[in-house]
């Protein structure tokens, strides 16, 4: 059957030369052909993603089109003013998927606002509630490989669609034929019509202006005379944070010049992802050279960013995502009860894998800290809940432990560019009373304890990964483990059961040791691999350490 979809579209005007060139390469190679065309790529909750290039388990204009088409279809049964919002990164093909996916929409009589430059995913978020929109498309693989791209799918809220909008979504695709069904308008002819207009500069300030009103202590940053080095990862970064952090007066901003610009081939940097050293290693140089305060890195769509920061000895040291979710966490509590800010009965929101030292920060200054589900969308959520009891300010801050942040209820999506924001001015704040980053996290640790969070990763490749993960999950379910490295496990909390939970179904199970320790599982929603995540709480980090890796030894042989 693989082989018949294969010869139809080897037959086929695709219109790319890419795509021909690459099908009659891989004519006489029977795994190849099966590996594109024996599935497709599966439409869930955070759209598509996958490697570019030719067939059904590709992402190619086809399976964009087919993609956008059940968007269109889904967007038609809304009602509302049939709005859409596009953005895109600097991916290999971007622009083209954008520019295809406005086509399929225009040609279904939905209007469409389109970013005219690259612009990062909170940007594409503010836009669909700008304008009021029906959903809203990202074209991005987030911080993946150059050979992937992606298609993140947003409801009207500027949150990642729902789990029932996104299975409609997904059951108008299937009824799509993916070189036929979709309806579809040269984007030119969308401009003429009227059906295909630009996001205006009027919602590109307002997405400035909103960001920048909530700095804790505005004004602080004019005087504070940071030294900054950024890296936007030759992605959609460099605009908007640069221009708000000049704006609240951060003018000491030097850029790694090899990734200023946008580039999809991401050549500095093979793994455009903030959490790792190698994309910031480039900053790392320039920043050594330069004696930066701070370095920080956004990926490609600008939702996550890393920093390093300097220490007293001169040297640099990497930020996890969980250290700067509680530092940030403790300066806005902090600066906003000096200032006279804080609402009445705040709320924090984490994933249920990011660290609990974030528990302890919230307590301490009266805060209400809700877990959920990983996926920024489930923060959105939240957000959404205290928006309709009228009560969205209460919201101050909410983040995940893999880099994600966003301060403020006005877009409903990670947001790098605010985060950059209020992690310099942070880095400010702590330098003009003659401390620093660095000094605070010490600090926040002797308070609280010295807890570590580290995440571990197993891939699992080829048509078959996806199936092995679900053995995995399946046997450990089947045949929980009673202890990791001889620590007894005293809860098992099984995510696949709401009725237990409270909260939506998901594939995680979380272990809870007989030391207060944990172990979490969790297959990844966008890749082929499950992640360990480990929290463990020593009275040293060397102490921590140690039985994190022996906790780790123990899980490794459990997902092989």
């Amino acid at each position: 059957m693989y082989r018949d979809e294969y010869d139809r579209w080897l037959q086929a005007d695709l219109v790319d030369f890419d795509l021909k060139k690459e099908l009659r390469d891989v004519a006489g190679d029977d795994d190849a052909i099966r590996e594109r065309f024996a599935v497709a790529l599966k439409f869930g909750t955070a759209g598509l993603r996958g490697t570019l290039g030719a067939g059904t388990n590709r992402m190619n204009i086809w399976v964009v089109r087919q993609a956008t088409q059940g968007v269109a279809n889904w967007v038609k049964t809304q009602g509302g003013n049939q709005t859409v919002a596009i953005s895109y990164d600097s991916r290999l093909k971007g622009w083209n998927f954008a520019r295809d996916a406005a086509g399929v929409l225009a040609a279904n009589g939905i209007q469409v606002r389109i970013y005219d430059e690259l612009m990062p995913v909170p940007a594409l978020s503010f836009a669909t509630r700008y304008y009021h929109c029906n959903a809203g498309i990202m074209v991005t693989a987030s911080h993946n490989p150059a050979k992937y791209n992606g298609y993140k799918a947003y409801g009207p809220d500027g949150c990642q669609m729902t789990d029932d909008a996104a299975a409609v979504v997904y059951n108008e695709i299937q009824k799509t034929d993916v070189l036929t069904g979709a309806a579809y308008m040269p984007f030119a002819e969308g401009v003429e019509k009227g059906l295909i207009r630009f996001v205006g500069t009027e919602c590109k300030e307002a997405f400035y202006e909103t960001i920048e009103k909530y700095q804790v202590r505005p004004g602080l940053c004019r005087t504070a005379g940071l030294k900054l080095v950024y890296s936007p990862l030759n992605g959609t970064g460099l605009v908007p944070v640069t221009r708000v952090l000049q704006d609240i007066g951060i003018e000491d901003i030097t850029i790694v010049p090899e990734q200023e610009y946008p580039n999809g081939y991401f050549t500095t940097c093979s793994y455009p992802n903030p959490e790792i050293f190698d994309a910031l290693k480039e900053g790392l140089k320039l920043a050594e050279d330069t004696e930066a305060d701070l370095m920080l890195a956004t990926d490609p769509d600008a939702d996550r960013v890393g920093i390093a920061m300097r220490c007293p000895d001169g040297s640099y040291e990497l930020v996890t995502g969980n250290e700067m979710g509680v530092l940030l966490l403790d300066y806005i509590c902090a600066g906003r009860i000096e200032k006279g800010t804080m609402p009445q009965n705040p709320v924090a929101v984490k994933s249920i894998v990011s660290t609990p030292l974030a528990d302890e920060v919230a307590k301490h200054y009266g805060v209400e800290l809700r877990s959920v589900l990983t996926g920024f969308k489930w923060i959105g959520d939240q957000i959404a809940a205290l928006e309709a009891d009228g009560q969205v300010d209460r919201f101050i801050f909410g983040f995940e432990e893999s880099y994600g942040y966003l301060a403020g209820p006005y877009v409903r999506d990670k947001d790098a560019v605010i985060s950059s924001m209020l992690i310099c001015e942070m880095a400010a704040y702590y330098r003009s009373i003659g401390s620093s980053i660095k000094q605070r996290l010490e600090e926040i640790y002797a308070q609280y304890g010295r807890y570590l969070n580290k995440v571990d990763s197993f891939e699992f490749p080829g048509l078959s990964g996806m199936d092995k993960m679900a053995a995995i999950m399946d046997n450990l379910r089947q045949n929980p483990p009673s202890d990791f490295a001889g620590r007894r496990v005293i809860k098992v909390t099984d995510y696949d059961k709401p009725e237990e939970t409270g909260l939506p179904k998901a594939n995680v199970l979380i272990y809870t040791l007989e030391d207060g320790a944990a172990v979490v599982v969790r297959p990844s929603g966008t890749e082929p691999k499950i992640k360990t995540y480990f929290t463990t709480k020593g009275a040293t980090l060397e102490e921590a350490q140690k039985e994190k890796d022996e906790l780790a030894d123990a899980v490794r042989p459990l997902l092989s």
